[in-house]
């Protein structure tokens, strides 16, 4: 009795489902983690260049106004239509051989002030808080009566700047603390 072979074309289906398993591993463990990888990259780089930029807006506009603002259409508005601003993006300081442009590029190459309303990551618009305090001050004559209350509500003097991402919890700045008003999470 001799041995039956078995059809060519069983062997020639094993061998392309071999390689198709084989193409889906490779995707699977290599190919989508780097490309998550990179993409989680970029996020985060270009979500922190952005909000340094809005640091520095809020800077600008802070020795503009005196206070901070937590109105983010109001804070680009100001970027791109303040003449003080246009000339610091486009000023030299001669002394120091440096531009006066405050703000830093962005991963594509140059700084948008329309980019900085939205967070990469999921399109959703930064958030910015200012803080409000309250102080009172009781005046008290001789003899023990209240004559007067005084009360002053001071806003804006220290700011938040958060990601709208619940998985990335950047931040500059603090409403509470002043050592942290121009600080970034992640400095």
């Amino acid at each position: 009795m001799s041995a039956k072979s078995e059809p060519w074309y069983i062997h020639a289906i094993l061998y392309v489902i071999i390689f198709a398993l084989a193409y889906v591993l490779i995707r699977v463990a290599i190919i989508d983690p780097t490309e998550v990888i990179e993409k989680e990259t970029y996020i985060k780089t270009e979500s922190r260049l952005r909000m340094s930029n809005l640091r520095e807006a809020q800077i600008l506009w802070q020795k503009r106004f005196g206070t901070f603002t937590d109105n983010l259409d109001t804070l680009i508005g100001f970027i791109k239509n303040d003449t003080g601003v246009a000339k610091l993006l486009t000023g030299f300081d001669s002394t120091r051989m440096k531009s006066t442009n405050p703000f830093k590029n962005l991963s594509t190459g140059s700084f948008v002030a329309d980019s900085l309303f939205y967070y990469p990551g999921n399109h959703l618009r930064f958030v910015m808080r200012v803080d409000t305090s309250t102080a009172v001050d009781t005046i008290i004559n001789r003899r023990g009566t209240i004559v007067k209350i005084d009360s002053s509500k001071t806003m804006g003097s220290r700011y938040l700047i958060e990601t709208p991402d619940s998985l990335n919890r950047d931040k500059i700045g603090d409403l509470f603390s002043d050592a942290l008003k121009n600080t970034a999470s992640w400095e």
